[in-house]
């Protein structure tokens, strides 16, 4: 069995990086970094370092009708990009570099068009945020094949199907499963490394869908899922899974190892070296899943598995906290939930009826609260919620979850939690069912020095 390795914007970010990938691709080929797994790799990348956030940019600028700043952000873009492009020495040269200014014209030409209407719809929006992944991957080919590794570039639009819920597309895997053994099987049984962009796809009838942000994880997991591999390989610019957000909190640890039920909590909540639909096809089929840094190669990573590993960290019942900011608390209370059967029901189809995912949910006599990350249809779902209970809300939260499979097993970690957070105002606690997580809600203001406290309680000062 093969391995698909995904590299992140950091790791493609300029030539320097590209070459690392490069190195790391061979040295897989080679079998430097352990037993040789048969087969070639296919490689999925990300857009370029800050592309994806300049594409989105230059969306906000063509929405408000100023095609000049528009044009000159994707004239900068096309100048980064060809500058990487002639790096490529061979013959191929040329060619990458004129593939790379089609894709541009047809992208400036296509801003050009939304400026004057002054209205950018996501299915435009994915078509302007997939072209920063068509280049990369085509660059990145061009790459490997000029440092002698036999590689052929793949259009992930012929490969990954969707639905058409643009921004957001949901992968259709039975079709996605019958592309791969049409477009990247064929090239895997001809030696040749498979390059694709990640992140994006398109729907049965080929208009450009993406994954939402991030989503190059989550193609990853999803070709490796369709191919069959042995393991999923990340690659981005840290060591692998911390016990915390260095951001956050100074020194964290590396996690060697862990769930594929812990790792789902920890990206979920925001843990950013992953992302949280990257688990569900290596689930599914059981793949490994591996976090690996591309500026330091030689270290083992974290090591994600069915089973995980216990006290992988050396803390009794933790594994790791994450954090996810900018939150808001939704407060709904009625007399009518006492003694009253359909009222929960009833108040989560207005979520579902705007789309709203719900993260953290506590219930009273009387009263509801809960937790949602996307608000653009926040003034709807309140409205509708007032139809029958008085509603709420509270912006500027944060949520915090412990997570640990071990906690189960640990039944004093729960107040070691709470107690290590004295005197920090809490708005919410909760501890799920599986008993993997304590969560709590906050504001974004008290995260530093909740997580500081924490972290210390459960790994120790450095």
């Amino acid at each position: 069995m093969s391995v698909v390795m995904k590299f992140g914007g950091t790791s493609v970010a300029d030539p320097d990086a590209i070459s690392r990938l490069i190195g790391v691709v061979s040295r897989e080929l080679s079998g430097d970094r352990g037993p040789r797994i048969s087969g070639a790799p296919t490689v999925v990348v990300s857009a370029l370092s800050k592309v994806t956030d300049t594409l989105v940019k230059v969306c906000g600028l063509a929405e408000d009708g100023n095609g000049s700043g528009a044009a000159q952000a994707l004239d900068a873009l096309v100048e980064r990009h060809v500058s990487i492009a002639s790096a490529v020495t061979t013959e191929s040269r040329a060619s990458v570099v004129a593939s790379v200014k089609a894709e541009f014209d047809e992208l400036i030409g296509l801003v050009h068009a939304l400026a004057v209407l002054r209205e950018v719809s996501p299915r435009s929006q994915d078509a302007v945020l997939s072209v920063g992944e068509i280049v990369s991957s085509r660059i990145v080919a061009a790459a490997l094949a000029d440092s002698g590794i036999a590689s052929a570039w793949v259009d992930a639009r012929t490969v990954l199907i969707t639905d058409a819920e643009y921004t957001s597309a949901a992968p259709d895997m039975t079709a996605t499963c019958d592309r791969v053994r049409e477009h990247l099987a064929p090239v895997q049984a001809a030696g040749k490394v498979a390059v694709l962009g990640g992140f994006i796809g398109a729907t049965a009838s080929g208009v450009t869908t993406t994954l939402g942000r991030g989503g190059s994880d989550y193609s990853a997991a999803i070709f490796g899922a369709c191919l069959g591999v042995g393991e999923i390989q990340i690659w981005t610019d840290v060591d692998g899974m911390l016990t915390a957000d260095p951001r956050v909190v100074p020194h964290p640890r590396l996690v060697e190892q862990l769930s594929f039920h812990e790792a789902s909590e920890l990206a979920f909540f925001g843990a950013k070296v992953l992302h949280p639909s990257t688990i569900l096809p290596a689930v599914d089929k059981n793949i490994p899943v591996r976090i690996l840094n591309s500026r330091r190669p030689e270290n083992t990573g974290t090591r994600i598995t069915a089973e995980g590993r216990p006290d992988a960290t050396g803390a009794t019942g933790l594994t790791a906290l994450a954090c996810k900011r900018d939150v808001t608390v939704v407060d709904i209370t009625s007399t009518r939930m006492l003694m009253a059967h359909g009222f929960l029901r009833r108040l989560f189809e207005v979520f579902e009826r705007f789309k709203t995912p719900v993260d953290v949910v506590t219930t009273s006599e009387v009263s509801v609260s809960v937790t949602v990350d996307d608000t653009r249809r926040l003034d709807d779902i309140v409205e509708g919620l007032r139809h029958f209970a008085e509603v709420s809300s509270e912006r500027d939260m944060a949520i915090i979850c412990a997570v640990g499979e071990n906690l189960r097993s640990d039944p004093a970690a729960f107040a070691r939690a709470v107690n290590a957070l004295d005197r920090v105002p809490l708005r919410l606690v909760s501890q799920a069912a599986s008993r993997r997580n304590i969560t709590f809600v906050l504001r974004n203001a008290d995260v530093p020095e909740a997580m500081t406290r924490l972290h210390d309680q459960f790994f120790g000062r450095d």
